[in-house]
């Protein structure tokens, strides 16, 4: 398990079921207030981005997983559905991974 911060800036716990691990687990900020310097804020945005890009890959294939299960229940029109969502899941990675890029290149540019 770990924290993140709402929009109101509260402590809210996020978990998985016992035996989930993620790597890079850390607290999420929506601001920049505890790195160092703008270069240390970007470079913290940068493994945020990271960790929820792979955090979001590891969904999908919780979801995929979910729908074959309900496809071997006979539940084919829920199955269907959530496929249909993990789609709409991996066009949003797709973005989210070409945001990475982005950041990564102007960081080697030293932006």
């Amino acid at each position: 398990m770990h924290l993140v911060k709402d929009e109101n800036g509260n402590m809210v716990p996020h978990g998985h079921e016992e035996g989930c691990h993620h790597s890079g687990e850390h607290e999420h900020h929506q601001h920049c207030g505890s790195c160092e310097g703008e270069h240390g804020c970007k470079n913290e945005t940068l493994a945020l981005l990271t960790y929820m890009l792979q955090h979001n890959e590891h969904h999908a294939k919780e979801l995929e997983q979910l729908a074959e299960n309900l496809k071997k229940l006979e539940m084919d029109a829920a199955a269907k559905t959530i496929l249909e969502g993990v789609a709409d899941f991996q066009k949003g990675n797709m973005r989210l991974s070409l945001a990475k890029t982005l950041v990564e290149e102007q960081l080697k540019e030293g932006k």
